[in-house]
């Protein structure tokens, strides 16, 4: 059963209702836990600037690493070890 469970999240001092599920609700309030701290960083480190320019620039720095990892997580290296590993493993086969 899809179970939904309503939750307010605090973002940038803004409460926001949300319907999640309920696997999904951990996830959710660490999101919002690290978007916080990152723009309380900021608030401490510029504090001539809106919470609207602290909020872009966490997203722009999430968005950064999360690319970051896409980019990391190519699987050609892997796949190419792994023929090449199965390769061998055929050869030592044959050869019994």
């Amino acid at each position: 059963m899809d179970e939904k469970l309503s939750i307010r999240v605090n973002v940038a001092d803004r409460f926001y209702p949300l319907r999640v599920d309920r696997g999904d609700e951990e996830r959710i309030r660490k999101a919002a836990k690290l978007i916080n701290d990152k723009v309380l960083q900021y608030k401490q480190r510029y504090n001539d600037k809106d919470v609207q320019d602290f909020l872009a620039m966490a997203a722009l720095q999430y968005v950064i690493k999360v690319l970051e990892i896409e980019n990391n997580q190519d699987a050609g290296p892997l796949v190419n070890a792994v023929a090449l590993l199965d390769q061998k493993l055929e050869s030592l086969l044959k050869e019994e």
